[in-house]
């Protein structure tokens, strides 16, 4: 199974007038335009990793999930969430073949936790003999920075001022270590995991 982004964030969606004030107060940072650059890959990268953490999509994009089996053939759970739409059940062949599903047959159940494709009656579509299905998701929390839960937000610019301050040291792990002021923000969003696996 595979998640696949397909509209990436653009730059002037995301929060560098705030990361830059954040490291000014947090750390004496120099306002330099050529910092712009390295910022910005900093908050991607930080916020890939809460995205990652939580199971989570900070800013709404879309993306596309291929599975090659159903784990449940009546609802199937989405890799991410929040999910807004579904926007295209496609059969694919082994020969790379491909076919809409017909959209009268799934809806989307919309859940904080568990997000899923589900058959309205039946069985979800059949995926072809050594073939797949593409689902087309719509996730994330909002289009914009500032509609983000707080929380969330705040662990971001966090993460992505310690990835600056301490990108020329080695010695802490690199974007491997995230702070437990992070890990606190995020916690509540983590993913629960009661009975079966998904």
């Amino acid at each position: 199974m595979m998640l696949v982004e397909q509209t990436p964030i653009q730059d002037l969606v995301l929060p560098l007038a705030q990361l830059k004030q954040y490291l000014r107060l947090a750390s004496g940072f120099a306002d330099a335009a050529d910092q712009d650059g390295l910022l910005l890959r900093h908050l991607r990268a930080a916020m890939a990793q809460i995205e990652a953490r939580t199971g989570k999509i900070l800013i709404r994009r879309d993306f596309n999930w291929t599975v090659t089996h159903w784990r449940d053939p009546v609802r199937q759970i989405l890799p991410v969430t929040p999910v807004s739409a579904i926007l295209h059940v496609t059969r694919i062949t082994a020969d790379g073949r491909e076919t809409a599903a017909n959209a009268d047959h799934w809806y989307l159940l919309q859940d904080s936790q568990r997000p899923g494709l589900v058959a309205k009656a039946g069985l979800l579509p059949r995926i072809p003999p050594h073939g797949a299905i593409r689902i087309g998701l719509r996730a994330g929390f909002a289009p914009d920075w500032a509609d983000l839960p707080a929380d969330l937000a705040e662990a971001s610019l966090m993460l992505a001022a310690h990835h600056y301050d301490s990108r020329h040291d080695f010695s802490v792990g690199g974007y491997a270590v995230i702070p437990a002021a992070v890990l606190a923000l995020v916690a509540p969003h983590r993913p629960l995991r009661l009975g079966a696996r998904r």
